[in-house]
């Protein structure tokens, strides 16, 4: 008898510890997530040695290409674009002042925006510009709807002067950040 009241008591303690420590799980919480991934990536480079830039003169363009860009060519990706930032680093150590133009263009080839930069000659410092798209910077449409990006530049010195630097040239680098909403 005393061995069934002890066993008694041992399964009620045990019933008593399973209920007192567990409480009901919420999976519903799968409809609160947001997740916003950051993409990164570079978008072009650009480089132009002195004596390229000579033999266009003075005032000559001695840079034009377009570059394809069809990173929110999907529509799904860029209706869930929320943001980005475009940075812009340039080198200079060429005798010359330049003016570098980066036009984002739509399908059609019209122009959505331009980033003009005027560089001053060597010595220069490096010019860093970061261009926020989305919520407190430009339009994020501008580069939803981008599809190619036309980077050209022109000489604003002499066509005969040279650096006294070793191996002188324009340098422009360019990479983005987007942060995308997946659900």
């Amino acid at each position: 008898m005393k061995r069934l009241h002890h066993c008694t008591f041992l399964l009620l303690g045990f019933l008593f510890m399973m209920t007192a420590c567990t409480e009901e799980q919420d999976f519903s919480q799968v409809d609160d997530l947001r997740v916003t991934p950051t993409l990164a990536s570079g978008l072009f480079y650009m480089e132009s040695d002195e004596a390229t830039i000579n033999s266009a003169g003075a005032f000559g363009s001695f840079y034009s290409e377009e570059v394809n860009f069809d990173a929110f060519n999907e529509q799904y990706v860029a209706e869930r674009l929320i943001e980005g930032v475009i940075t812009y680093e340039i080198d200079n150590t060429t005798s010359k002042e330049l003016r570098l133009i980066i036009e984002f263009l739509d399908e059609a080839g019209q122009p959505l925006d331009a980033e003009i930069f005027t560089v001053e000659a060597d010595p220069s410092e490096t010019v860093i510009r970061d261009v926020p798209y989305g919520p407190g910077g430009k339009s994020i449409d501008i580069v939803a709807n981008t599809s190619s990006l036309r980077v050209s530049a022109i000489n604003l010195g002499d066509g005969t002067s040279v650096s006294s630097t070793d191996d002188p040239k324009i340098i422009l680098r360019s990479g983005a950040q987007f942060v995308f909403r997946l659900k």
